[in-house]
């Protein structure tokens, strides 16, 4: 089996073809949030539970792999983090190489996702980490995931679309595509063409990044968007971890991609699971 092989079948796990869709489940936010988050005190449960709403793809690191394997089903992906943040620098937080692809595949990864955050002092270095990952991923029959995100996930989109732009994004995407990602995970760009405009630029895969916490609504709404102009999936975390019911939202986004409901009937459907109406939510 050639290395071209290995990664078409891996591929086809993280993307499933009947509906070509890829849901991302990301809970690494211990590797890269400056302050830990409360969803992430039972872990083992939020993965279950994003498994059990729809969750196709467990973006993890190796710790937490070991912790929550036994809830993954037959057909759940991991996708391996190779970069944590030194949040704790006083010029900010840095992207810090932290594992390989050899690691994923003794540990069975579908896939390896790097955080890529241009326009800081270190990007010669970040281009050339995310050339190298490309090349072994290439090389190993491993799909690789880029995150072509703005530089502080933690800030606010809006500080963030005012201080970069959509154009920080497109350039971020194209990047990532010219170093061999297989799958673009982009931040929302302010509005449905832009977006467009950047699942178009890099012309691979796109998954939308959910970002941080917003209202069901909006984030459904987003969803319904970037679907509408290419996106095959997300790649959430805080979003559905945090919320106060993780297993109803992930079906709800599930819903929007795989489905191809309207936001609208997404959040209805999941006001009905969180309101107790069961007839509804099972009859989904």
């Amino acid at each position: 089996m050639s290395n071209s092989t290995g990664k078409q079948i891996r591929l086809n796990r993280l993307i499933q073809t009947e509906t070509n869709t890829c849901i991302i489940c990301a809970i690494d936010h211990g590797m890269t949030s400056p302050i830990f988050l409360d969803g992430l005190y039972d872990t083992k449960t939020r993965v279950r539970q994003a498994i059990q709403g729809g969750a196709n793809v467990l973006m993890l690191g190796r710790g937490v792999v070991r912790d929550t394997c036994g809830a993954f089903q037959r057909d759940t992906s991991l996708a391996l983090m190779l970069t944590a943040s030194a949040a704790g620098k006083p010029s900010g937080a840095v992207v810090t190489p932290i594992g390989s692809v050899q690691e994923a595949l003794q540990l069975a990864a579908d896939a390896v996702v790097v955080y890529v955050a241009l326009a800081g002092e270190n990007e010669p270095e970040m281009i050339q980490y995310l050339s190298a990952i490309g090349a072994a991923c290439e090389a190993n029959g491993m799909p690789f995931i880029a995150e072509a995100e703005y530089p502080n996930a933690y800030q606010s989109l809006n500080a963030m679309g005012e201080t970069y732009g959509a154009e920080y994004l497109k350039r971020n995407a194209r990047l990532c595509a010219e170093m061999g990602a297989d799958i673009v995970k982009v931040n929302w760009s302010g509005d449905q063409k832009s977006f467009g405009e950047i699942v178009r630029a890099c012309a691979r895969p796109v998954v939308l990044a959910g970002g941080s916490l917003i209202s069901d609504q909006e984030l459904l709404t987003r969803m319904q968007m970037a679907r509408d102009v290419g996106a095959v999936g997300c790649s959430v975390g805080r979003n559905i971890f945090q919320h106060t019911h993780p297993e109803a939202i992930t079906r709800a986004i599930c819903r929007v991609f795989r489905d191809r409901w309207s936001a609208r009937d997404a959040e209805q459907e999941l006001m009905d699971a969180v309101n107790g109406n069961a007839k509804t939510f099972a009859a989904a």
